[in-house]
């Protein structure tokens, strides 16, 4: 920690806060990211985490936030990552309510190349929404939080587990039937609609009645949506996920018509929008929520009653990372994580 200097809070979660910080020593500024480790144990959050890191470590796309560094002390771990000066996509959205369809479209590209990458590696990205991209300074759409994220997928049905945002479900997750690589093309489906609508395609304030939504009815869709982009968008979010279009299917549909994917790719597009600031730690982009706090390592409490004789805490062995300049000798290192009798407060 004594490398950096805290700059700014720019997010919070169940789990922990981001914070804009600068490296002392080469001046540049990144997003840490603090998780508390008695927390993640007592939330058992332990196998998310190790996904997350090792995701992180091996990954390196345009479109996905890259990890510098990750270190950790005795009850916290911390992840370095891009910062990305635009803010969350979540925002964006939020004051401007809907994005016309080019504006919806750049980003949905963005996306859609980052999940290509991530399948092909096989992982299954599983929490794709607006809080969970975000807009570089080239105005360019990046995937952070891989904290819900499955490695080794291959297919549509080998992962069981209940997890993600409640409006963005697939039905596959909801009937608990297995899932697989589909349920990100849900979810994009469900991100397109909301970027073009201004909210989830089968939202309503009860969650009971957004389940029965997704697994019975099909979307509204506003008469103002194009044709084209109301195919897509069904295409997308059929029910079973062996109807459902595949990545090629969706880079080649007539919504996606003239997008030069190889110069999306390379960055040599012009955003539909471009972040302004006026220094490196202007952080007008994120919400005053945040940054209006102290920015400190302020201790996230556990309840008492996990501090139990019974409880443990994980040795994070090889969880330190370092993306350069040893980034080809470092970036396959995976961390394992044994189980011991003592409980870190």
């Amino acid at each position: 920690m004594d490398d950096f200097e805290l700059l700014k809070v720019i997010g919070k979660g169940t789990y922990g806060k981001v914070l804009l910080v600068k490296k002392t020593d080469t001046q540049q500024y990144f997003a840490m990211k603090i998780l508390k480790k008695s927390f993640i144990a007592h939330k058992n959050q332990i196998e998310h985490t190790k996904t997350e890191r090792n995701i992180l470590a091996k990954i390196k796309h345009p479109f996905i936030v890259k990890m510098h560094y990750a270190f950790h002390n005795k009850k916290k771990l911390y992840f370095v990552l891009d910062y990305c000066s635009g803010g969350e996509l979540f925002f964006h959205l939020s004051n401007a309510r809907q994005f016309d369809e080019g504006r919806a479209r750049f980003y949905a590209a963005c996306v859609v190349l980052a999940l290509e990458h991530l399948h092909s590696e096989g992982i299954v990205y599983r929490d794709l929404k607006p809080e969970n991209i975000l807009i570089d300074s080239q105005g360019y759409a990046k995937l952070t939080d891989f904290g819900l994220s499955k490695e080794n997928v291959t297919d549509n049905f080998s992962a069981k587990t209940f997890c993600g945002t409640p409006e963005y479900l697939a039905p596959e997750i909801l009937l608990k039937t297995g899932h697989g690589k589909c349920v990100d093309f849900w979810n994009l489906g469900c991100l397109i609609y909301e970027m073009l609508t201004g909210l989830p395609p089968f939202y309503v304030q009860n969650k009971q009645e957004v389940y029965r939504r997704i697994l019975n009815e099909d979307p509204r869709y506003p008469e103002y949506l194009s044709p084209v982009a109301r195919h897509l968008i069904q295409g997308l979010l059929m029910k079973d996920p062996n109807q459902r279009i595949g990545i090629q299917e969706i880079k080649s549909h007539l919504w996606f018509y003239g997008m030069n994917w190889t110069d999306l790719y390379n960055k040599s597009l012009r955003a539909p929008f471009l972040p302004v600031t006026n220094s490196q730690d202007d952080v007008r982009y994120f919400s005053q929520e945040f940054t209006r706090s102290p920015p400190r390592e302020s201790l996230l409490m556990v309840p008492e009653a996990s501090a139990s004789p019974s409880s443990f805490s994980p040795t994070y062995s090889g969880f330190s990372f370092q993306g350069s300049p040893n980034e080809k000798d470092l970036q396959n290192l995976e961390f394992t994580l044994q189980e011991d009798t003592q409980f870190v407060i």
